[in-house]
């Protein structure tokens, strides 16, 4: 066993990346397996107080992430061989980087100021890329879906790109980039906001992708959101292309 002795509440954030394949999405769900319940049992075994785990965000299934944050508070303290020992626990396609105490009050979802994603496409068939990389067989044009991802900067009702049903208490979102970068026989989005809705970035892909083929005018983007329906956008693109790239806190 791995304890200290016991003393006041601490409270730990742990940096993480995953690949999430294997996994249905980041949070807890019934006989599923998830990358919380599955990092959670990892925990359960070195912290003796352990009681749950919050995380910045949560991700769909087959989404990755490159930077992932969450928070745990416990009475023991960490031995300094902690990070060593969860990571043997844990299976290869989860990894904690830092495990760093912070101040009471720092919350793992609440205190984040900026959260970004990364969308990768590719147009050539490659199957080594295909759990990272959406293949799309027509080649977009970067100028239309640049030209088009421009109309998302600002603060929004983004309902539209929302999945129906969701418990928040608004859809307004600031999304401060959004922008195509060419790569390696495709594309790549960024896309950065304070904060963002159940599906919305697959959600945005897959309402681009007729504009990027020259189906539909940039101009389009700005008709969807006017409309404030979920049926006025695309479909969702598939997950795997999707990871969560950047957490930003205060200080």
């Amino acid at each position: 066993m791995y304890f200290c002795e016991k003393n006041e509440v601490t409270r730990y954030f742990l940096k993480l990346a995953y690949d999430g394949t294997n996994y249905s999405g980041w949070q807890i769900q019934p006989k599923v397996t998830t990358v919380q319940g599955t990092l959670e049992n990892a925990l359960k075994i070195l912290v003796k107080d352990f009681r749950a785990l919050i995380g910045c965000g949560r991700t769909d299934t087959g989404v990755h992430a490159f930077e992932y944050f969450a928070h745990f508070d416990t009475e023991f303290p960490l031995w300094p061989e902690f990070l060593y020992k969860i990571n043997a626990i844990l299976p290869k396609d989860i990894a904690v980087y830092e495990c760093r105490e912070v101040d009471g009050r720092l919350h793992a979802r609440f205190s984040a100021d900026y959260r970004e994603y990364k969308y990768f496409m590719h147009f050539r068939k490659i199957p080594f890329k295909n759990a990272y990389s959406v293949y799309h067989v027509k080649e977009l044009n970067l100028n239309l879906m640049n030209a088009a991802s421009t109309y998302l900067i600002g603060e929004k009702d983004f309902s539209s790109f929302s999945k129906s049903n969701t418990q928040v208490k608004t859809n307004i979102c600031n999304v401060k980039r959004a922008f195509w970068e060419p790569i390696d026989d495709g594309l790549v989005l960024t896309i950065g906001a304070n904060r963002f809705l159940r599906n919305m970035v697959r959600a945005i892909v897959g309402t681009l992708l007729p504009i990027g083929e020259g189906l539909e005018p940039p101009e389009k983007i700005l008709e969807v959101l006017d409309k404030k329906e979920r049926s006025s956008a695309g479909k969702s693109a598939h997950p795997q292309g999707l990871f969560l790239n950047h957490i930003n806190y205060p200080d």
